[in-house]
């Protein structure tokens, strides 16, 4: 039997949190607490860990609710919806900022109602399933360090690659031909996450990741780096993986 998704009612209206709870319950849900105030809202969310939380904007007619919001996105990494009768421009400017998964504006509609909860906790599913996976293609340092130095050569620290190419695992620095190659820091980081995966395509996401320790980079910000990369190497070794990343063949 599939286990009922638990929600929490932050409500200080009486007629409104019993409607929501009836239809709740109508639609398979769990409604494990009802609240008026955020100081109770906190503790049930502690004790119960929800699937998703029924916030409204204004308890005690005051901006509550956005606070409360701001302090689960913060602490407790639980999706929540709006409740609100309020549709003017400034309190959902406000609201927006919180970064809510819904809203639901009274007097609300039943099915509406479920369609926005399961939406909501469809989109947190989507995040955090991305943001796993992002972890899992995080390659640090250390790991890179060591697929380069089983690529080595038995002798010195060097892998060849390409034709031609070798990179300096000691130095950090790559040559053609035994001429060096002038590279930006972070050009030395993405030709080396490409070395160290030879034949293996290297994603945008992995490249991201690995290559800007900032938050802010794009796939445009990779497309570039390759571009400059390109440009100062003396062949075409740099391969296309459309729409995925890119990789070096292996000789």
């Amino acid at each position: 039997m599939m286990q009922k998704q638990r929600v929490i009612i932050v409500e200080d209206d009486e007629i409104t949190s019993l409607n929501l709870n009836m239809s709740l319950q109508k639609h398979g849900y769990s409604v494990v607490a009802v609240c008026d105030n955020p100081e109770q809202a906190e503790n049930k969310i502690q004790t119960h860990n929800p699937d998703v939380i029924i916030v409204d904007i204004s308890l005690q007619k005051t901006s509550d609710g956005i606070e409360l919001a701001k302090r689960i996105k913060e602490k407790y990494n639980i999706p929540f919806i709006y409740l609100t009768s309020y549709s003017d421009e400034a309190t959902i400017s406000h609201a927006k900022k919180t970064e809510p998964y819904g809203y639901i504006v009274k007097p609300f509609d039943p099915n509406s109602l479920h369609a926005t909860i399961q939406m909501a906790l469809f989109k947190y599913q989507v995040e955090n399933e991305r943001k796993e996976n992002i972890q899992t293609l995080k390659l640090d340092k250390t790991n890179l360090e060591k697929m380069l130095y089983l690529k080595k050569s038995d002798s010195e620290p060097i892998v060849p690659f390409g034709d031609e190419y070798h990179l300096d695992i000691s130095k950090c620095e790559t040559f053609y031909q035994g001429k060096k190659i002038k590279l930006t820091k972070k050009e030395n980081a993405f030709l080396r996450l490409l070395v160290a995966q030879i034949g293996v395509v290297v994603s945008f996401e992995q490249a991201m990741n690995y290559v800007w320790d900032e938050n802010g980079a794009t796939e445009n910000s990779v497309r570039t780096l390759v571009w400059r990369l390109r440009n100062k190497l003396e062949t075409d070794i740099i391969k296309n993986a459309s729409g995925i990343g890119y990789y070096i063949e292996e000789n």
